[in-house]
């Protein structure tokens, strides 16, 4: 790797790491580069997978006093994410990715549009989001399992996903949803990570720079979302999914 490829990298990681703390959708940062740099699509996926991780949990520990009183909460909700990456991580080594790619545009659009249309959803549903959200309900434990798939898989606007179920099922500040959003992302790539590096091979460079940069990137994204008020914040997820949407089917198309 040249100096200047060694730049845009570690530069990548430190923007991913703030985007995925804020929104999610990182990866969509992160993988051109690496595709750029003449890394093998599914090399640079999971040297990617690998190097976030640090910035997954570095934007989790930011958001540190949200979490407050909703360790058990994170805990069964990133138990149920952790099974589905791994299982998706497994078939990104196994299957072939057409026919999950064809879908993927779809489920990040759905996921942006469930947010955008959050507050009035939230307004109709009334009492009956309410009951879902005490006892979690299947479609909330349903929606992690794929999120958690897809993460394992490719990942670019998992966390759009989260935050998307957790808004409409959830009767929570969107700030704490984000938080616990960060901690399932992190369990959701660090498991992915694990077995990519056990079965499959990383390139260790990038992914150390990504690490490196992504860990920076998750503390500023911290401070930079815990700041903004739910109306920015929910914004700022519409427009990376939309983003993310439009990348995803450039990306199946090209």
């Amino acid at each position: 790797m040249t100096w200047l490829t060694v730049t845009a990298v570690l530069t990548s990681g430190v923007l991913a790491g703030v985007i995925n703390t804020v929104v999610g959708s990182g990866t969509l940062v992160t993988f051109p580069v690496l595709l750029a740099s003449g890394y093998p699509p599914v090399l640079a996926n999971m040297s990617n997978t690998v190097g976030l991780v640090a910035g997954n949990f570095s934007g989790a520990y930011g958001y540190r006093h949200e979490l407050r009183g909703q360790v058990r909460r994170v805990a069964q909700f990133g138990a149920v994410a952790l099974v589905g990456a791994v299982i998706g991580a497994l078939g990104l080594v196994v299957l072939p990715p057409a026919a999950f790619d064809a879908v993927v545009p779809a489920l990040v659009l759905l996921a942006t549009l469930l947010v955008l249309l959050q507050p009035w959803l939230k307004r109709r549903l009334g009492e009956r989001t309410e009951k879902t959200a005490a006892g979690g309900g299947p479609v909330l434990w349903a929606g992690l399992f794929v999120a958690g798939l897809y993460g394992g898989y490719f990942g670019a606007a998992a966390g759009v996903m989260l935050l998307a179920l957790f808004g409409l099922l959830l009767n929570e500040n969107i700030q704490r949803l984000n938080g616990i959003k960060n901690v399932c992302i992190g369990l959701v790539n660090a498991a992915a990570a694990v077995v990519f590096v056990i079965i499959a091979t990383i390139a260790w460079l990038p992914a150390v720079l990504l690490m490196v940069g992504s860990f920076i990137g998750g503390r500023i994204g911290a401070r930079t979302a815990r700041r903004m008020p739910p109306a920015v914040l929910r914004g700022c997820v519409v427009t990376v999914g939309l983003t993310a949407t439009a990348v995803l089917i450039l990306r199946r198309w090209a």
